[in-house]
C-alpha cells in the first residue's frame, strides 16, 4: 500500500511539474500583441518591421522609406512614435503627400516625420503622468528639436502641434522591440 501511495505521489508530482513547465513555455512563446491596421504588432519586432504590416500605415511607411529613415527606426532606440494613419495623411491639403515624397523635398519630409518621434519609450501612463504633473498639459520635445503638447479630454489623450493642429491618440501602447507606437488620427506639423 505504501508503494502505491509513493508511486501515486511521484506521478502526481511529475504531472504537476510537466503541466507547470508547459504553461510557462506557452506564456513565453505568446507575445502580448495589439492589432493595428488588421495586423498583429509584435513587441519582439522593431517599429519598421511592425509598421509595414499595418494596412492603416502604408502612407507613413512610404514616407519613411522616401525620407531614408528606415535604418534609424530599425535601430536600437528606444523611440516613441506618434504614427499617423493613412486617413490622417488624407486630411492634408490635396497634393501635399505627393509633394513631400518628391526627392527635392526630402529635408522637409524628414523634418515632418521626425516631428512625430520622441527619444525614449513613453507609455500612455508615462504621458498621462507628465500631463498630470504639468497641470493638464505636457510639453514634449521631438527628435526634430520642435515641441508637441499632450493633454487629455474625456479620458482620451490628444497631441497638439506648434500650429494648433490636434491629433487624437486612437491606439496607445503598441510596444516594439525598440520603443512604442501611439497611433494618431492627424498629421502633426512643425512651424515652418
Amino acid at each position: 500500500m505504501k508503494k502505491i501511495k509513493l508511486f501515486s505521489s511521484i506521478i502526481l508530482l511529475a504531472t504537476f511539474t510537466i503541466g507547470t513547465n508547459t504553461i510557462a513555455q506557452s506564456k513565453m512563446k505568446k507575445e502580448d500583441t495589439k492589432m493595428v491596421g488588421g495586423a498583429a504588432m509584435y513587441p519582439s519586432k522593431n517599429i519598421v518591421e511592425n509598421a509595414v504590416n499595418s494596412k492603416d500605415h502604408t502612407t507613413l511607411v512610404a514616407a519613411v522609406k522616401a525620407a531614408g529613415l528606415v535604418d534609424v527606426l530599425m535601430s536600437e532606440g528606444p523611440f516613441t512614435v506618434f504614427a499617423p494613419t493613412n486617413d490622417a495623411f488624407g486630411k492634408l491639403p490635396k497634393g501635399t503627400v505627393e509633394n513631400l515624397l518628391k526627392e527635392e523635398n526630402i529635408t522637409t519630409l524628414q523634418t515632418v516625420l521626425k516631428y512625430h518621434v520622441v527619444a525614449g519609450k513613453w507609455s500612455a501612463s508615462d504621458v498621462m503622468g507628465m500631463i498630470k504633473k504639468g497641470d493638464g498639459k505636457a510639453k514634449i520635445e521631438t527628435v526634430s528639436g520642435a515641441w508637441l503638447t499632450a493633454w487629455t479630454k474625456g479620458g482620451d489623450v490628444y497631441i497638439t502641434d506648434e500650429n494648433g493642429n490636434t491629433a487624437k491618440v486612437t491606439i496607445a501602447d503598441v510596444n516594439q522591440s525598440n520603443g512604442v507606437i501611439h497611433v494618431v488620427d492627424t498629421v502633426l506639423l512643425p512651424k515652418s
